[in-house]
């Protein structure tokens, strides 16, 4: 049975999940600390391994952003034996995405995870493979599924699905005038610099959360 959280640990698990809901991703040991009036980031530490004792987040070392809920962690599973997928088994899983082509074109479609739109808020409309470790600093790693919302209406700083020409990748966005900034969270990448008055760009939702597993190539 888990043991039951104290308060000053309750305050962190929501704020942890409130930053979630709210940005799609998970907040730092100094954005914990400044939120609840913690001395230092080491006061954060220290109640989030005591969290991830009691079992209600994981944490992975070596990241600023690397919490995670239990329900994140959930097993993809595949579809039933001889079943041809359909919406009714859940999020469909993207895989490699054709240039030119619709993300949620039926070629792209590797198989459906067993999980409701509503398990994600807001609401996933499907899952995007990851490739690379352009995101890791956030959590997001090579082989994880990131849940992805639909939409065009996207706060500085949410983590999108953007298309560029025909590619598509998961960054950070910033947008200033008629220049957006994508950012990856690994310094190893430099960021992307987007002009709209002349180049092809355009937002295919934005990250909702992320499920670890999922084999075979990625996207991201």
């Amino acid at each position: 049975m888990t043991r039951p959280l104290t308060s000053r640990q309750q305050n962190v698990y929501d704020f942890i999940v409130k930053t979630m809901n709210e940005l799609g991703y998970p907040p730092t040991r100094a954005e914990i600390s400044r939120a609840l009036g913690f001395k230092s980031p080491n006061a954060a530490e220290e109640h989030l391994r005591a969290l991830e004792r009691k079992g209600v987040i994981r944490v992975i070392r070596g990241t600023s952003r690397g919490i995670r809920l239990p329900a994140q962690d959930a097993e993809v599973t595949e579809g039933a034996a001889g079943e041809e997928p359909s919406q009714s088994q859940g999020l469909p899983i993207i895989g490699e995405v054709a240039a030119g082509s619709p993300i949620l074109a039926a070629e792209h479609i590797d198989r459906y995870c067993p999980l409701p739109p509503e398990y994600f808020t807001p609401k996933a409309d499907y899952l995007l493979r990851v490739r690379g470790l352009s995101m890791k600093d956030v959590g997001i790693m090579e082989g994880d599924l990131l849940a992805v919302h639909r939409t065009e209406r996207i706060r500085d700083g949410q983590i999108v699905v953007a298309r560029l020409e025909d590619e598509v990748t998961v960054k950070r966005f910033h947008r200033q005038g008629h220049k957006v900034r994508l950012e990856a969270e690994n310094t190893d990448f430099d960021p992307i610099e987007v002009d709209l008055r002349h180049d092809a760009f355009e937002i295919e939702g934005i990250g909702v959360g992320v499920i670890r597993g999922g084999n075979g190539q990625a996207l991201g």
